[in-house]
């Protein structure tokens, strides 16, 4: 089991965020958690990743308890926030090579180098972050993202903000990437888990109110269409 999500809550004060959340991910699926604005999917997504804790509940990755082992989680996964922290500043070499050297990876030039090649950054390899169009940095956060070779991929709205050529490389890797490892995207677009995803979770008011595969999901009454426009009723 990649993650478990065991009965989870998640309050800010008085404001429950997420509300006795179940979830478990397999190694090796494509999951899409779907919904509207504020309904719960990047919190879920950082207390997997660790930089939230849980009010109550536990999460798991890989076998370690996120709270318990952080170092082992954070070790084996690889997170894009939807905000992409980059530093503009720095060259998309010198920063994966920073990165790198955080996650203290072995053979850091060759490691950078591999995934830039993965991720389709290598025209763009000698630029300034700041130079770089949106989908181009996307790639960066991506690169960040696998730069340790983590066994789980967590990225938030990975695709917002592209325009459609863009859109459609970032998919093409985003699937691509999904061969090897497993992976949760988050997104309030319906599109984008048809176009990426195994299975879907749907979350509305930080509950989860269906989980499934695609296929099903598509095949079902109404289609896919009909369950998303509920999250927003």
């Amino acid at each position: 089991m990649s993650i478990w999500v065991d009965n989870v809550q998640k309050h800010f004060g008085s404001q429950l965020a997420l509300n006795g959340v179940e979830l478990r991910i397999g190694k090796g699926e494509v999951v899409g958690l779907l919904g509207p604005n504020g309904a719960g999917k990047s919190t879920l997504m950082r207390l997997v990743t660790g930089y939230l804790p849980p009010s109550e509940g536990r999460v798991e990755v890989c076998g370690f308890d996120v709270a318990e082992a952080p170092l082992e989680t954070k070790k084996r996964v690889g997170y894009l926030p939807e905000h992409n922290p980059l530093h503009e500043e720095m060259y998309v070499q010198e920063y994966l090579l920073f990165v790198a050297g955080l996650h203290k990876v072995a053979d850091r030039k060759a490691r950078v180098a591999e995934v830039i090649r993965e991720v389709g950054l290598t025209p763009e390899q000698s630029k300034t972050i700041g130079h770089l169009s949106k989908g181009y940095r996307q790639r960066v956060g991506l690169a960040q993202a696998l730069l340790h070779d983590p066994e789980v991929l967590i990225l938030d709205e990975p695709t917002s903000g592209l325009d459609p050529n863009q859109l459609v490389d970032i998919r093409a890797l985003i699937r691509s990437l999904g061969k090897d490892r497993t992976v949760v995207l988050s997104t309030h677009i319906m599109q984008e888990v048809e176009a990426m995803c195994d299975r879907v979770v749907l979350i509305r008011l930080g509950e989860i109110v269906a989980d499934a595969p695609l296929n099903d999901m598509v095949n079902a009454p109404g289609g896919l269409e009909a369950q998303f426009k509920s999250l927003t009723a």
